[in-house]
C-alpha cells in the first residue's frame, strides 16, 4: 500500500518503519527541516532498539522515504496516518493542536479519496473534530472528495517498539465503514495471522481503549507502590507479598513490582488527560485521581530514605545515581522518578555523580540542564568514586549483577537505596552493605 505518516517522532518512526519492513511505500512528514534531513542521513532523533538499522535498510531500498511536504505525500498516498504530538495542557487535557493542524493541511491539499488514520493518543471524540476541520477545509476549495477518518491507538513500549509492532497482542481498529475497516485489515494483515488479534470497533470505543489501557497499568503500579508503602510499616516484604499475589493467574506478575513510581511519554500524559476526559463528562474519576496521586508521592520516596538517613542539610554529601531514563532500554527521560530525586537532593545541598547507559545527553541537554550541582559520569563505577552512598534508580541491564567488591571500594560509604528492589537483602547485608529497598522494613 501506499502510505503517508505525519509526525517522526516514537510513534511515527517506528509505525512507518515497521509497514515499510512489510513491503509498503512509506513516506514520512515532518515539519522540522533538521530532523528530516538527519533521517535522510541515517541518524535516528530517538533510541530504540533494532530502529536504526531497520530505518537505513528501508530508506536505501526506497520504501521508507522523508520529506517536509505534506502535499507531496497527500498526492502519492491512499492512507495518511496522524502521528504527531498531544502534549498535556495547563488543564491536563490532551492539546489537539497539532493534530487539528495535520487535519487542515489534508483538507486543503488531498486530491482523491483517502483514508485518515489517527495515530496519535487522542481523546474521545478527536476523530469527529478531525472530519469537520478536513471538510471545513474541502468546503472551503469547492470540491467533493471521498474520505474516513479511522483510529487505530498505539501499543508500543519503549524498549520493545519493534517487536510490539511485528508481534502485537492487539490491533485496535475504530471504523464506521466496512471497507475502509477491510482495508485497515489488509495492511495489518502480515502482524495479525492469528486474527483474534485485529479488534475492530466503533471510533469513539477505539479512542477509549487506549486511554484505559494505559490507565490500568498505571493503576497497577500505583496500587503495589501503595501496598510497598504499607509493608514497609506493618514490618512486612512487599517483595514476598508480590510472589504470593503474582501467583494468582488472575493478578499476575506484570506491573506489579514497587519502585519508585513510574514515568515516560504515556502513563503520566494520559492518565491526567483520561482523568479530564471523565471531569468534561461530568463524572469524578476518583481511582483515576488517586493513581495520579500516588504516584507523584511516590517520585519522592527514594529520596525521602536518603534524608531520613543523612539529614535534612546534605551540604558536603555526593550522592551517585544509577539510571535517569524512566524505564530500561530508552534514553526518554519524560517524566522520570531520576529528576524528582536528584532536584529533591541537590536543593538540599547535595552533590549528585550520575551515570546512565542511553540518557545522559538527554539529562544534560533538557531535563537537568539547570541543575549545577549533576556530574555525569563515562561508567557506573565512576559514579561511585568517592560518594557516600549510591541510588539505583532505573533497572538497566548492566546494573543487574555489578561488582559489589569494587562497588565497596569505591564509595565513602557502602550504603545502597534500591529504587527497583534488584538485589537480594539477606545477600546484601551479609556482603557488609547497609542496604534499603522500597516497602521492605530495614532490620
Amino acid at each position: 500500500m501506499k502510505l503517508s505518516m505525519v509526525g517522526t517522532g516514537y510513534v511515527g518512526l517506528v509505525t512507518g518503519t515497521c509497514f515499510a519492513e512489510m513491503g509498503n511505500s512509506v513516506i514520512c512528514v515532518d515539519i522540522d527541516e533538521n530532523k528530516i534531513e538527519k533521517l535522510k542521513q541515517g541518524i535516528i532523533p530517538i533510541y530504540e532498539p533494532g530502529l536504526e538499522t531497520m530505518v537505513k535498510e528501508n530508506y536505501k531500498k526506497g520504501t521508507l522515504q522523508f520529506t517536509t511536504d505534506i502535499k507531496e505525500a497527500l498526492e502519492k498516498s491512499d492512507v495518511i496516518f496522524i502521528a504527531v504530538g498531544t502534549p498535556q495542557g495547563e488543564d491536563g487535557s490532551a492539546d489537539l493542536q497539532y493534530v487539528l493542524k495535520v487535519a487542515e493541511d489534508i483538507g486543503k491539499y488531498m486530491t482523491h479519496k483517502m483514508i485518515v488514520v489517527d495515530k496519535s493518543t487522542v481523546p474521545v471524540g478527536t476523530a469527529d473534530k478531525v472530519k469537520e476541520t478536513i471538510q471545513k477545509e474541502l468546503d472551503k476549495r469547492g470540491v467533493n472528495i471521498p474520505f474516513e477518518v479511522v483510529s487505530n491507538p498505539e501499543f508500543l513500549k519503549e524498549g520493545s517498539a519493534i517487536e510490539d509492532f511485528m508481534k502485537p497482542d492487539r490491533v485496535v481498529i475504530g471504523a464506521e465503514n466496512e471497507d475502509t475497516l477491510e482495508v485497515m485489515k489488509e495492511l495489518y494483515a502480515p502482524f495479525t495471522h492469528n486474527h483474534e488479534r485485529f479488534i475492530a470497533m466503533d471510533v469513539r470505543s477505539a479512542e477509549m481503549t487506549k486511554y484505559t489501557a494505559n490507565a490500568i497499568l498505571a493503576t497497577k503500579i500505583s496500587f503495589m507502590n501503595e501496598i510497598a508503602n504499607i509493608c514497609e510499616r506493618v514490618g512486612a516484604d512487599v517483595n514476598k507479598v508480590r510472589i504470593g499475589i503474582g501467583s494468582d493467574k488472575r493478578i499476575g506478575y506484570s506491573f506489579i513490582y514497587p519502585g519508585c513510581g513510574y514515568g515516560g511519554s504515556c502513563f503520566p500524559k494520559d492518565v491526567q488527560a483520561l482523568n479530564k476526559i471523565a471531569l468534561d463528562a461530568g463524572y469524578k474519576p476518583r481511582i483515576i485521581q488517586a493513581v495520579e496521586e500516588v504516584n507523584k508521592d511516590q517520585k519522592r520516596v527514594l529520596a525521602e530514605k536518603v534524608i531520613k538517613r543523612f539529614g535534612e542539610d546534605l551540604n558536603g554529601k555526593t550522592f551517585a545515581i544509577w539510571g535517569l531514563s524512566f524505564k530500561p532500554e530508552t534514553d526518554d527521560m519524560r517524566e522520570a522518578s531520576s529528576i524528582t530525586i536528584i532536584n529533591e537532593l541537590t536543593k538540599r545541598g547535595a552533590k549528585i555523580k550520575a551515570y546512565d547507559p542511553k540518557a545522559m545527553d538527554e539529562a544534560k541537554e533538557f531535563y537537568l540542564k539547570d541543575n549545577p550541582n549533576v556530574e555525569y559520569t563515562q561508567s557506573k563505577y565512576d559514579a561511585l568514586n568517592g560518594a557516600d552512598a549510591m541510588l539505583l534508580v532505573t533497572e538497566w541491564k548492566e546494573f543487574r549483577s555489578p561488582d559489589f567488591d569494587e562497588m565497596k571500594q569505591r564509595l565513602k560509604n557502602p550504603i545502597i537505596f534500591d529504587g527497583r528492589n534488584q538485589y537480594n537483602i539477606e545477600k546484601m547485608n551479609k556482603k557488609g552493605f547497609e542496604y534499603y529497598q522500597i516497602g521492605v522494613p530495614k532490620a
